[in-house]
């Protein structure tokens, strides 16, 4: 199944497991407001933008390394190099998440939709100052 790779690909489960650090920043920002929002739907929203981050991050490092991978025999059976995934449709793949994190930043306010283009240069920014 497609989407089973693309999850492989971005290895869910270690969002999964972040999930509860974000969460912990997500109450300890519920603390210094003065009038509670709708707590649910904006938990919601920020969790989706962390998951929308972190897997066009994870995207784009696997289509930034994926020459780099096919040398390393430790990596030569990631999605990329045995060509289980092109090239193209992981980097369309990270694109989609990255649009989609831009567009949830704007649902949560306009602060959040601002610095989205700041976050996504930290965060796929990492796939090459990693090599430094």
């Amino acid at each position: 199944m497609m989407l089973q790779k693309y999850l492989s690909l971005v290895k869910f489960s270690h969002t999964i497991f972040a999930l509860p650090f974000a969460m912990v920043g997500v109450f300890l920002g519920y603390l210094t407001l003065d009038v509670m929002p709708n707590i649910w739907l904006l938990t919601v929203k920020v969790v989706l933008c962390m998951v929308f981050a972190r897997t066009a991050a994870m995207a784009f490092n696997r289509w930034a390394d994926r020459k780099i991978d096919a040398d390393n025999p430790r990596t030569r059976s990631r999605e990329i190099p045995s060509g289980v995934l092109r090239a193209d449709r992981v980097l369309g793949f990270a694109i989609i998440n990255a649009v989609l994190f831009v567009a949830t930043a704007y649902a949560i306010n306009m602060t959040c939709f601002l610095l989205s283009p700041i976050a996504l240069l930290v965060v796929m920014g990492y796939s090459y100052t990693k090599r430094f």
